[in-house]
């Protein structure tokens, strides 16, 4: 087991950057980048050349321009047989690694041996100008190329020279100097920062009614037929149908995530069990789902009969005349009013239904400045020494934003700014860190795989409006040998509320879309739908340029979260036993009230009571006013920092190894068979002793019914006679007095006590239960 290191090892840490690099006020593009510290670039932009000199025995030449500031060489790409090249490619070089005073720009003619000087220019640093967004952009200009000896030479080259920050509109399509060690255009790609939108999710809703005049196989029998639904990797079926015959019924909803666009169509065939482990096809049909209704609320759209075929017409088929078909009744619609969960609930970034239609306004605005780490652990070996390329990956909503590699650094500065829409406070970002595995290409199947080096989770509801928090995350993996702390990463969040108004009246509205409460959807089928919403978002994501990995997308989406693990087991037990502590201190003040321990507060307690008992109107009123001076006193400590992943609650850092192997294991198991065995066993005996509180509870239980079900005559003569009395009672005696007496009677003197049970508890204790009647 990993040793545990010191607790302020792994807690938050309050900074004070310098945020925006003092920006002028009314500077409407700068301030845009006011929660990230500004980072000054030198850009070149090479945009064409004309008038080129031939250099090959042809007469012709195969241009491209090379930009060397000290150290650093970016080459743009070469043209063929081209004279008059046009390339408009951007440079960029942070001032911070500038190791020369002289910008360098070559153009050179491709060649096999040795490529061929055309001509150069160049550029004094301290000559060249700033620019300020909003500013336009700097028009190019003209240059004459100069020779190695500074004289003028054939061949012109227009080019633009600025100094900017990562404001600049340049800087996300820029060759960085990071790009001089990233082999090939692909690996180039993989470096870039890019925004991402997860593809949009409906529900697909199919309701099999009936079928009519199906053709089974085999005369002389009942068909026992069901129905197989099919769109891309998600196969449903419905029962078989209890109306044996050629015309069966159904009457049953299958349900499925599509994603636009609608690449696939949804397919259906209708079976016949004709022996326990073969069935045989009667009819399908395919039915495109850009076609399909879309329903916005809960009333039904109409039902449409579809014809089946022994084989389903591929688009651009010629379709076969046929005189009889046999048909099948369905309703199918894609939902609009449910939000399709593609997040583990706890951690959702969205809860807006599907049909934009349904949307309320936005109200407000996160800002997530993602400035720099520290402390990262190396993830690679690369020549002998350990190396990481670590990029951040923000999702919230259906928005995901990738920010640019930074290459072998164990202290990267990313200083990007980014924003999203808020449509409701009681949201979580989620921020993960990657170490980026395909510099060198890599992207075919079975290769390298983007390792994870931690993420933060940010709920919004937790922040005050319009302040900037500025902390150092700790970025925290728990691996099978134990938590490890990765790093640390600096964020600068802000939440701008546009209308508090608004805000506080979401507090009253339904978490998630009303068609989630009108017709709601079995827990089971949210588990099935949310596994295929994951992989549908992973797989679109994985096909974009560059692309969002599986295992990125599915890390950030805790994908895995609701496997078994005895570690969180425990934490939520003690989560549990922590939310009832509260209940436990409140039963033992009493407790101490009863028996007299401070005489002085006991007095005070039967004043109040018997203040309560003469006034019942003032009790809701104390009640509400107890807790309003404790939420009051509880404001002078109020948190002032946005949560963060606690190793204490979550059990990792106290987690024994086998646990940890346990909750890291495949499923199934790959695990040796004694290993296994040794787990069940362990499971038995905690199930045991779950088994044995719920038996207890159900005895408890059944024994408050049996007071009136005669179960025990003696026991329940004694209970009803006593309810008889008790009426008669508690009829001629005013309620205050009933009262009184009952508070003096709980909170009588120990002198007054004895230690044994009650005379109630020993009735309720007596009384039968159904423990009888199990084997």
């Amino acid at each position: 087991m990993m040793h545990r290191p010191p607790l302020e090892d792994f807690a938050l840490k309050e900074t004070n950057p310098h945020l925006g690099g003092g920006k002028v006020s009314g500077d409407k593009h700068t301030s845009t980048y006011d929660l990230v510290e500004q980072m000054q670039y030198l850009y070149v932009r090479v945009v064409k050349a004309k008038d080129l000199p031939g250099k090959d025995i042809t007469g012709s030449c195969d241009p491209y321009v090379e930009v060397k500031l000290g150290n650093y060489l970016g080459k743009t790409r070469f043209f063929e047989k081209n004279s008059n090249p046009e390339w408009n490619q951007v440079f960029a070089f942070s001032k911070d690694r500038l190791q020369a005073s002289v910008l360098d720009v070559t153009v050179k003619d491709k060649d096999v041996v040795k490529d061929d000087f055309i001509g150069k220019v160049f550029f004094d640093l301290n000559e060249i100008p700033k620019r300020v967004p909003p500013d336009s952009p700097l028009a190019p200009q003209w240059y004459r190329l100069d020779n190695r000896q500074g004289n003028k030479v054939k061949g012109e080259l227009i080019l633009a020279v600025w100094m900017g920050t990562q404001a600049d509109e340049a800087f996300p399509e820029a060759w960085h100097y990071d790009a001089a060690v990233v082999s090939g255009a692909d690996g180039l790609a993989n470096i870039r920062s890019k925004v991402y939108l997860s593809p949009k999710l409906w529900y697909l809703r199919v309701n099999v009614i009936e079928a009519q005049d199906l053709l089974p196989g085999e005369k002389g029998r009942y068909p026992e037929v069901f129905v197989k639904a099919m769109l891309g990797n998600q196969a449903l079926r419905t029962r078989i149908s209890p109306a044996k015959g050629i015309n069966p019924m159904w009457n049953e909803d299958l349900m499925f995530v599509a994603a636009e666009p609608f690449e696939e169509p949804l397919i259906l065939s209708v079976e016949d069990r004709v022996a326990p482990n073969k069935d045989e096809v009667v009819g399908k049909c395919a039915i495109p789902l850009q076609y399909v209704a879309r329903r916005l609320d809960h009333k039904p759209v109409n039902s449409k009969w579809y014809n089946l075929e022994k084989h389903v017409i591929i688009e651009g088929e010629k379709k076969k005349e046929t005189r009889f078909s046999s048909r099948i009744h369905m309703r199918i619609c894609l939902e609009g009013g449910y939000h399709v969960l593609d997040e583990s609930t706890h951690y959702s970034s969205d809860l807006r239904p599907t049909a934009k239609q349904l949307w309320k306004s936005s109200i407000g605005v996160l800002e997530l400045g993602i400035l720099n780490a520290h402390g990262l652990m190396p993830m690679k070996t690369k020549d002998g020494r350990g190396t990481t390329d670590a990029y951040c990956v923000a999702k919230y909503g259906q928005k995901w934003v990738r920010t640019r590699t930074i290459v072998d650094s164990f202290a990267p500065k990313w200083n990007e700014q980014y924003t999203w829409e808020v449509f409701d406070p009681c949201t979580v970002i989620t921020i993960g860190v990657f170490d980026n595995c395909h510099l060198h290409g890599g992207d075919k199947a079975g290769g390298a795989k983007d390792s994870k080096i931690g993420k933060v989770r940010i709920r919004l509801s937790t922040l005050e409006t319009d302040r900037v928090y500025t902390h150092s995350y700790p970025l925290l993996v728990l691996y099978s040998g134990g938590v490890k702390k990765m790093g640390e990463i600096h964020l600068a969040v802000r939440f701008t509320c546009s209308s508090l108004l608004n805000m506080m009246h979401m507090y009253s509205h339904p978490l998630l879309p009303k068609m989630h409460y009108l017709h709601p959807l079995t827990v089971s089928q949210l588990d099935s739908l949310r596994h295929q919403a994951t992989q549908i978002v992973s797989m679109r994501l994985g096909r974009a340029e560059p692309p969002l990995r599986k295992e990125m997308v599915e890390y950030m989406l805790d994908v895995g979260s609701h496997m078994w693990s005895m570690r969180r087991s425990k934490a939520n037990f003690f989560r549990i036993m922590n939310v009832l502590g509260g209940l436990i201190a409140v039963g033992k003040w009493f407790d101490q009230i009863c028996n007299w321990k401070n005489p002085i507060t006991t007095v005070l307690i039967h004043i109040l009571f018997i203040i309560l008992v003469l006034y019942p109107e003032l009790i809701l009123p104390t009640i509400f006013l107890y807790l309003f001076l404790i939420g009051v006193w509880y404001y002078r400590w109020r948190p002032r920092h946005p949560p963060h992943m606690d190793t204490r609650l979550s059990h990792a850092d106290s987690a024994h190894p086998d646990e940890l192997d346990e909750e890291f294991d495949t499923f199934p198991t790959s695990r040796p068979s004694d290993i296994v065995r040794m787990r069940y066993d362990r499971l038995r005996s905690i199930a045991g002793k779950i088994q044995t509180v719920v038996g207890d509870l159900a005895t408890q239980g059944e024994r408050l019914q049996s007071l009136l079900s005669w179960r025990d005559p003696r026991a329940t003569a004694l209970f009803v006679i006593f309810c008889l009395v008790a009426a008669i009672v508690l009829y001629v005696t005013p309620f205050q007095v009933v009262a009184l007496l009952a508070g003096f009677y709980i909170l009588r003197h120990p002198r007054f006590r004895h230690k044994f049970p009650s005379v109630p508890l020993n009735f309720f204790r007596r009384l039968p239960a159904r423990t009888d009647y199990m084997l």
